[in-house]
């Protein structure tokens, strides 16, 4: 089918129309480099309703019907080859790899249907209920995947994970709105900022994702195209996804990381061990999650306020009885 030229096919197809036949589908079809109409532009110019416009479209699809079978070559090695990718194909994709006249094939052979875009589901075109059924259940399991693992996946991942060929999954993921391809070739959901990542926020969290360590503010914002340092700053501070972990450096809360300041990581620590425990385990512990120093642990430590001692020299919360 990649041989064949379609403009040519569509012109020999419309050669028999009269004048305002042709032009009414051309216009509405966006033929030979025309621009797509709709009914109400083309009434204004023939100075006629739409539903006239209408009526002439139909007359005009019935008469080039009666022509298909001198091109039902051609029918079938599209009818073929959507059966080879699954039976389904994204209209947008159709146009960008075959031009317009792609849709007016579509409209004249009856085993092809046209569905309206969903919330799900961009505009697209299959061979039949089964293979458009099997497509949604796939991308239902495959978003469901994503929820339970929460991680990215190369294409030829998905291919082997669910066991469905290439050319079939190309066309089953190109049609759905809820999972997306990020510029580095990943597949995830499109709410996922590894994906679609919308405002700073989330460029600040893929920089940190990506680099896979605690980075000060300023190298975040390098990474940033057009971003100011004081903006991603503020992002920072205000996002609990972020983790301020030493003098202006960030780490990500999902690595483990406990928010709040030196002396809050302290009483959660001694909270989590359930005993009193020495400044050297309790400096061991802090190190984990901040990067200070130690004279700065010692420090909260020694503010009776919050922390005492027991008669081993080990460390409590104040008032606790662990």
């Amino acid at each position: 089918m990649a041989k064949v030229n379609l403009k040519k096919v569509c012109q020999a197809l419309i050669s028999n129309l009269n004048g305002r036949e042709r032009e009414v589908i051309e216009r509405r079809f966006g033929l030979f480099g025309k621009e797509k109409e709709t009914l109400e532009a083309i009434g204004r110019d023939f100075g006629v309703c739409r539903e006239r416009v209408r009526q002439i479209e139909e007359a005009a699809l019935k008469k080039i019907r009666e022509e298909i079978g001198t091109k039902k070559a051609v029918f079938d090695s599209i009818f073929s080859e959507f059966k080879k990718k699954g039976g389904v194909r994204k209209e947008e994709n159709l146009v960008l790899e075959k031009g317009r006249e792609i849709l007016l094939l579509l409209k004249l052979d009856k085993r092809f249907q046209r569905k309206n875009q969903t919330d799900e589901f961009f505009t697209l075109w299959t061979i039949g209920k089964n293979y458009l059924e099997r497509a949604k259940k796939f991308l239902s399991k495959l978003v469901k995947f994503f929820k339970k693992e929460r991680k990215l996946l190369k294409f030829e991942e998905i291919s082997k994970i669910f066991g469905i060929e290439r050319e079939v999954l190309n066309s089953f993921l190109e049609i759905s709105k809820i999972v997306a391809k990020n510029e580095e070739g990943f597949y995830g959901l499109l709410e996922w900022p590894e994906i679609k990542p919308r405002g700073i926020r989330d460029k600040a969290y893929l920089v940190l994702k990506k680099a896979q360590r605690p980075l000060h503010f300023t190298e975040i914002a390098a990474q940033i195209k057009g971003a100011k340092v004081p903006t991603v700053h503020n992002e920072l501070i205000k996002d609990e996804r972020f983790v301020l972990v030493g003098r202006g450096t960030y780490a990500l809360a999902e690595w483990g990381y406990f928010p709040g300041e030196v002396k809050d990581v302290i009483l959660r620590i001694l909270k989590e061990k359930k005993r009193p425990m020495t400044k050297e385990e309790i400096l061991e512990e802090v190190r984990k999650q901040r990067i200070v120093k130690p004279t700065t642990v010692f420090l909260y430590l020694y503010n009776k306020k919050y922390f005492e001692r027991d008669s081993q020299g080990r460390y409590r919360p104040k008032t606790a009885q662990i």
